[in-house]
């Protein structure tokens, strides 16, 4: 009985909580948006559109702050143990539905933990390599990996990282184990490739296609089943030789747990606005990306679609045996 009541009290001071919510105007402060990487990056490069245009339907200013580290987990772990009132938010790619299986121990739970807003966007991703590679093509790529396995690099952001997440998947494709360098973002990558100190990769459009349109690097395939219209002539994985692959790096916007809905719905709508803004549809585009559709905006399709991805990357990666402390 005792239980029972208490049960009863707790519920009706949260509908009090979201009563009071309800009828404060929201926001009256500026609000911060965290992005779990470095400034510069592809998954800052997405908040600093996305935050400009929410800020401008929000009435507020939306300040992105970058609280990189651990793969995006640092990042998470703060937003996770934030106020539920609006005012921090968390843009985060693929990673987080890939940490739950690459780190042991997490302090927080990526699905229960958070509020979902919506997705943003599928950025394609590019297989490249340095300048004077000598494959031609991805048939001559994948022919060259195998028979020079030990003395190939493949360079990544970091454990948890897009760029980390499709070698795992490229090296199970073609069943072939690379020797991985890791760095501790996509910058420093892209200057050692551009540099000649590793040899490919394969990183978001958001992050190679000026490289790619510049001559400076080589470009084999886009892992997405249609070509992207930023790269024209570069081919799809299923085009160029490796049947099945395809890879996109998702990106969602999400709020603290026990966020309460009027708030979230505001924030969706925010969002949604910006995702239809002229400056962002075409800022994506020059990126080789593009908004999701407005159905796929919404905090049901985010949490429905991390799920999803939870449970897809869950046995690859642990059949990669790769994990982070």
């Amino acid at each position: 009985m005792k239980h029972k009541f208490l049960k009863s009290v707790a519920g009706l001071a949260m509908f009090a909580s979201a009563f009071a919510y309800a009828q404060t105007p929201y926001p009256t402060k500026p609000i911060t948006m965290i992005v779990p990487f470095a400034a510069g990056g592809p998954t800052d490069t997405v908040a600093r559109l996305v935050a400009q245009s929410m800020g401008n339907t929000l009435k507020q200013t939306v300040l992105v702050e970058n609280v990189g580290g651990a793969g995006g987990t640092i990042g998470a772990a703060r937003v996770a143990k934030s106020a539920p009132d609006g005012y921090t938010l968390f843009l985060h790619h693929i990673g987080q539905s890939t940490a739950p299986s690459l780190y042991r121990k997490l302090s927080y739970n990526a699905v229960d933990d958070f509020e979902p807003i919506g997705l943003i966007t599928d950025v394609p991703m590019t297989f490249i390599a340095r300048g004077d590679f000598p494959a031609k093509d991805l048939k001559e790529l994948l022919a060259y990996v195998k028979a020079n396995k030990s003395k190939v690099t493949y360079a990544n952001a970091g454990v948890g990282s897009a760029s980390h997440l499709c070698g795992m998947l490229f090296m199970t494709a073609i069943d072939t184990e690379l020797t991985t360098v890791p760095y501790k973002g996509t910058g420093p990558a892209m200057n050692d490739l551009l540099g000649g100190q590793v040899d490919f990769m394969c990183d978001q459009t958001t992050n190679t296609t000026s490289q790619i349109k510049g001559g400076k690097i080589k470009a084999y395939a886009v892992t997405t089943k249609t070509r992207v219209p930023s790269l024209p002539n570069l081919p799809t994985m299923n085009e160029a030789g490796l049947p099945g692959f395809e890879v996109a790096v998702w990106h969602g916007l999400y709020a603290p747990k026990s966020t309460p809905k009027p708030i979230i719905d505001k924030l969706e709508h925010a969002l949604q606005v910006a995702l239809k803004d002229p400056t962002v549809k075409q800022r994506f585009a020059d990126l080789g990306t593009e908004p999701v559709a407005e159905n796929r905006a919404t905090p049901e399709a985010l949490r429905a679609h991390l799920k999803a991805e939870i449970a897809k990357w869950a046995p690859i990666i642990k059949k990669a045996g790769v994990y982070a402390d």
